[in-house]
């Protein structure tokens, strides 16, 4: 049984952990048998000296192995997920599961709640009446077999590890070290036994990762971990300085989902959308064209028997805001820019984000982009459409939006969403 102070000294001074003392470590915390204030020491040693590949992966296999793995076996479709380091106005996961799943690929999509300015992908389906996050894993197994998709919580048994260590580093500063967010995205995802994965890791002001160099290192790092595991992983690096879509909060993203599905989503978020389909449905084996099946309506039918197997009416009601007001142009001219950090943070003062895990969250309030980079808009026009359930909240929520709508006298250059692309040749 090694020393954890002599391990905490050892990453300390920048020497390498072996991997039985990286496996026995991670159990120990795990059944705590280790004190937080001894792991927050090693956690803030390996921010700041890191941790070599080899490392990495002993971590990340005993993050997998202090819990239970999710069997796929009877599930005959071949699996493929897909993962969002999180942004503004990203509900790309209600359009892609089920796309994906319509062109004959099987989604496991195990998602996470809203922590912040960015949106999480559960609140937003808590929206839809009768809807279920919490399936065990009979029951995931079962939805996946009926729908071809299934987006749920992931359970207390898949490494349980990481939400020890997650806790852990969100209250001693040890949160933004790569091998740490790797290890701790890349063992939830191996975990829930798919075959392979494709991470879209989100680059911009809205994002985790602001830095593309950053961003790429944590892309780069995330894909060799799933592929030396075993689980076959790319990723691509797309925008997030500009909210995706025009809808920023929860049942307002189901509503723009749902629009997509029907073919009338906003040009960003379905060039984003089918550029992840068609890497997932690449590295499945898959030969399928995803636009034809968002056209054509299979999508959307597969969405609604994804909803409807997980206890949702699909033809429900969403909730609607009580209150609502708008940001108009100072000026006419083009929208140059508009901050999609600041529009994640107007949403969550409004209600529907949260500060701590386990605050509450509106699923009416949120965000509407009137007007989008790009386009041309008159003085006083309205740009932005803030609703919620308390007047109250506006005040905080405009404050945020100071300064966050650039209009110039020409449009800015047009860019794709999709930045570049990280992974094994397909």
């Amino acid at each position: 049984m090694p020393d954890v102070v002599d391990l905490i000294r050892a990453k300390r001074d920048g020497g390498r952990l072996a991997d039985p003392d990286i496996g026995w470590l991670i159990d120990a915390y795990t059944r705590g048998a280790v004190a937080d204030e001894q792991m927050s020491a090693l956690l803030m040693a390996i921010c700041f000296r890191g941790l070599d590949p080899a490392e990495l992966r002993a971590w990340t296999a005993a993050m997998i192995s202090s819990g239970e793995r999710l069997d796929l076996g009877a599930v005959s479709a071949p699996t493929v997920d897909k993962h969002s380091t999180g942004g503004v106005g990203d509900k790309v996961s209600l359009i892609l599961a089920p796309l994906v799943a319509s062109c004959g690929a099987a989604v496991p999509q195990l998602s996470g709640r809203g922590l912040g300015h960015t949106g999480g992908t559960l609140d937003k389906l808590e929206s839809i009446p009768g809807w279920r996050a919490d399936l065990d894993n009979a029951q995931i197994v079962a939805v996946l077999q009926a729908t071809g998709c299934v987006i749920c919580a992931a359970g207390p048994g898949l490494a349980p590890a990481d939400r020890r260590l997650y806790a852990l580093r969100d209250v001693t500063g040890t949160v933004e070290s790569i091998p740490l967010i790797a290890s701790s995205i890349m063992s939830k995802k191996i975990a829930e036994g798919t075959a392979s994965l494709v991470l879209d890791v989100k680059v911009g002001s809205g994002a985790f990762m602001p830095g593309i160099e950053a961003a790429r290192d944590l892309a780069q790092t995330m894909v060799e971990l799933g592929n030396a595991h075993g689980v076959r992983t790319s990723a691509l690096l797309t925008r997030m300085d500009a909210p995706l879509g025009r809808a920023a909060g929860n049942a307002v993203e189901v509503e723009e989902s749902v629009a997509t599905l029907r073919g009338e989503g906003p040009a960003d978020l379905v060039e984003v959308t089918l550029a992840l389909a068609r890497e997932m449905l690449a590295l499945a084996g898959v030969q399928a064209d995803p636009a034809a099946a968002l056209a054509d309506g299979r999508a959307l039918a597969r969405y609604r028997d994804m909803i409807a197997a997980q206890g949702g009416d699909p033809d429900a009601s969403l909730p609607a805001a009580a209150h609502s007001t708008v940001v108009r142009a100072a000026e006419a001219g083009f929208v140059r820019g508009l901050d999609a950090r600041a529009v994640g943070v107007a949403a969550w003062r409004l209600g529907a984000g949260r500060a701590r895990k386990e605050d509450s969250v509106s699923a009416a309030a949120g965000v509407i982009c009137l007007a989008k980079p790009g386009e041309r808009v008159s003085a006083g026009q309205p740009v932005l459409e803030l609703r919620a359930d308390d007047e109250a909240r506006f005040g905080r929520a405009l404050d945020a939006l100071e300064g966050a709508v650039e209009i110039g006298p020409r449009p800015p250059q047009p860019l794709s969403p999709v930045l570049e692309r990280i992974g094994p040749g397909l």
